[in-house]
């Protein structure tokens, strides 16, 4: 099941029901049916998605450091930092958002909102 992202700037975007609501959960948006994200909400949904990112960044080279710190870890903290990692998934959410933020930059730049349909 997935999500289709429209613009009348874009090509459509067909994202994972995971990712997508992923995606607008970080924008605050509801998981309904259809959506809209308006020219004048993209330049707030760039930021949120951008902190978000960071954030999870951040998250990632936490454990990556204290994964690379082996000597100085004890079993729990190897086994804690894996869970961590686990849980982050091998893909990033700068990798999920890229083609989204994508699209909103240049719906903003062209005056186009992006809308959305949800899987049924």
């Amino acid at each position: 099941m997935a999500y289709t992202f429209q613009s009348r700037a874009t090509a459509d975007l067909i994202m994972l029901k995971a990712a997508a609501e992923q995606i607008l959960k970080l924008l605050d948006k509801p998981l309904n049916e259809h959506g809209i994200l308006t020219v004048e909400q993209i330049p707030a949904a760039l930021a949120a998605l951008d902190k978000a990112v960071q954030e999870d960044d951040a998250r990632r080279q936490a454990i990556k450091d204290e994964m690379d710190g082996v000597g100085e870890s004890t079993k729990e903290q190897e086994s804690a930092a894996a869970a961590d990692s686990a849980k982050l998934g091998p893909v990033s959410l700068r990798q999920r958002v890229v083609p989204f933020a994508d699209m909103l930059r240049r719906s903003a730049a062209e005056g186009k909102p992006v809308t959305w349909i949800a899987p049924k």
